[in-house]
């Protein structure tokens, strides 16, 4: 059954004509007339009695009337209240993102300030994310996204950088070269313990003699600052160590690469408007919060 038949037929009977209706929803009157009509068809009753005075319901359109309209009403409230979940953003969002990402969670609560009716679930993991498989909505992804089902959102690029305290340099000497790190002690990050680490630094591949590797950058920052280690750090993780004094960069004149950090969600058609609102929001504030500043928004209050 064509349910905008049905809506014509409710608004006809609410209208009290056929021409009254027609004017009402904004369409042609012998449209609305052949909609009726074939609704009549389908339905092998007559909806109407036409005479010259217009038309009144036979006992089957007041039948049908009389479910068609509740049935409408509900549907109509029902858009309304989607509509007004949308538009206060009132749902759950579930994330991924690597571990030590501290920035991010000045984001998610930032988000969370503005969009106080969303529930956020956050799975932090260094493990490729299968969305639908693991129900994620969103991932924080570093380096190239290659997924043909999957759409990528590059936010910003940065490069890591080398990092000891000035006591370890003062005792190794500050290395001038890549080769000058072979006796010093290192730690390096390494997503599984079965590959080799290596650093690029500049046009150099160097396999840094780790008396450490983990994928806790966390606990090589606090190993770097003890003085124990000399050590690769996100910019964001190293910035407040370095502005300090706590750390001291190493090497500057040979970078290490730059890393892409996209968001990755599901290329389907439909992308509800929390996905598509914390998307625009992490590009508009990332850059801020990667410097460290802190995000200033109003919060729209909690409402129903």
């Amino acid at each position: 059954m064509d349910l905008n038949a049905i809506r014509m037929f409710v608004a006809a009977v609410q209208a009290g004509s056929l021409s009254a209706a027609a004017a009402r929803l904004d369409m042609a009157l012998p449209t609305l007339s052949r909609r009726v009509r074939e609704l009549e068809a389908e339905l092998k009753v007559r909806l109407f009695e036409r005479n010259a005075r217009g038309v009144r319901l036979t006992d089957a359109g007041t039948r049908l009337y009389e479910h068609a309209s509740r049935g409408i009403e509900s549907l109509e409230d029902a858009a309304r209240a989607v509509a007004s979940d949308e538009a206060l953003l009132k749902g759950t969002l579930r994330l991924s993102i690597p571990p030590a990402f501290e920035p991010w969670w000045e984001l998610i609560a930032a988000f969370q300030r503005s969009h106080p009716q969303v529930r956020v679930s956050v799975f932090t993991t260094e493990r490729r994310i299968d969305l639908v498989e693991d129900g994620i909505d969103v991932v924080l992804r570093v380096g190239e996204v290659v997924h043909d089902s999957m759409v990528g959102r590059r936010l910003f690029s940065y490069r890591h950088v080398l990092v000891a305290s000035p006591q370890l340099l003062a005792r190794l000497g500050e290395p001038t070269s890549p080769e000058g790190l072979r006796h010093a002690p290192c730690g390096a990050w390494q997503r599984n313990s079965e590959d080799a680490a290596v650093w690029q630094l500049g046009e150099q591949r160097f396999e840094p003699p780790a008396a450490l590797v983990t994928n806790d950058y966390l606990q090589l920052r606090a190993r770097a600052i003890a003085a124990e280690l000399l050590t690769e750090l996100p910019p964001f993780l190293a910035r407040d160590a370095l502005h300090s004094g706590e750390l001291k960069q190493v090497l500057p004149d040979f970078p290490m690469p730059v890393q892409d950090i996209s968001l990755l969600y599901p290329s389907r058609r439909f992308v509800s408007s929390i996905v598509r609102a914390y998307i625009d929001f992490c590009q508009a504030h990332v850059t801020g919060v990667c410097e460290g500043r802190r995000i200033e928004v109003a919060s729209r209050g909690r409402e129903g």
